[in-house]
């Protein structure tokens, strides 16, 4: 009798042991793992392609696992590559969705002619695959950084404001107002328009959208031509210790931004942007 007991006593503490074990796997498997890395680039899975014109298209890509997260900070990005032509190629993209969304990230990209990566992306079919490695990048958003932010964008240089503007407005604590320029050539190029338009509705304390195009359409209310310093000056907040200009669009646009921000009074924009800098470019 006592060695039986001695033996269903032994066999409780091994069911216990297991139980606990299964328990803590079934808790651990449920939160989220970050999947990026930084040196070492891996492979992901087209899953999604939707197309928003002639040359855009918002790129679905599967993680390993349901619950598995890309683990990127709000405001970094990441670098995908490509072997094109016996070589190499690499270039930096910022998602547009967040480690809110698990199980995937999504990237916007405009295919440009000379583009080799977008040109390459949007030749992908669903089930091919892109390498991706980072985070990379200086800016890393967190609550309370600044009072206000003055954002100037171009194009799919909308991609790291939308993802800074949607970190801030759910936060209901975070106060932070954003006034965004999104400058574009016609009005069917604004991206994410339908977005953006909402959210600055459902948020007009924190949120001010002000679009400009260069062919405006008749009776277009918005800013017309290039963005000038005159349209910064009107729609950005002014030179302050609590202020910070973002820039992110084609290398043209963001140098004549740079020479706007300066001749306004800004901090001079380096030629690598940091943290603590009064203009940040991406």
């Amino acid at each position: 009798m006592v060695g039986t007991a001695i033996v269903k006593f032994e066999w409780i503490g091994y069911a216990v042991a297991l139980a606990l074990t299964l328990a803590v796997f079934k808790v651990y498997r449920g939160f989220p793992r970050k999947v990026l890395k930084p040196d070492v680039f891996q492979e992901f899975q087209l899953k999604e392609k939707t197309e928003l014109n002639h040359n855009t298209a918002i790129y679905r890509f599967a993680l390993p696992g349901e619950n598995d997260i890309l683990g990127l900070p709000i405001g970094q990005h990441v670098s995908i590559a490509a072997t094109i032509d016996g070589k190499e190629i690499a270039r930096s993209y910022t998602p547009i969705s967040s480690d809110l969304n698990k199980g995937y990230f999504e990237l916007l990209i405009k295919s440009y002619p000379t583009g080799n990566i977008s040109k390459y992306i949007a030749n992908l079919k669903i089930g091919q695959t892109i390498k991706v490695k980072g985070p990379k990048g200086h800016f890393k958003y967190s609550s309370g950084l600044v009072k206000h932010f003055g954002m100037i964008a171009g194009g799919t240089g909308i991609t790291p404001m939308l993802q800074i503007i949607k970190a801030i407005l759910r936060n209901g604590d975070d106060r932070t107002v954003c006034d965004l320029i999104f400058a574009n050539v016609n009005e069917d190029d604004i991206l994410l328009r339908e977005d953006l338009d909402e959210l600055a509705e459902s948020e007009k304390e924190r949120l001010r959208v002000h679009y400009v195009l260069n062919n405006a359409p008749e009776g277009w209310n918005g800013g017309v031509g290039f963005v000038t310093a005159d349209m910064i000056k009107a729609w950005c907040p002014a030179p302050a210790p609590d202020v910070k200009i973002l820039i992110c669009g084609p290398p043209p646009m963001v140098s004549a931004m740079k020479n706007h921000c300066k001749a306004l009074g800004y901090e001079p924009a380096k030629p690598v942007s940091k943290l603590d800098h009064q203009v940040f470019c991406f």
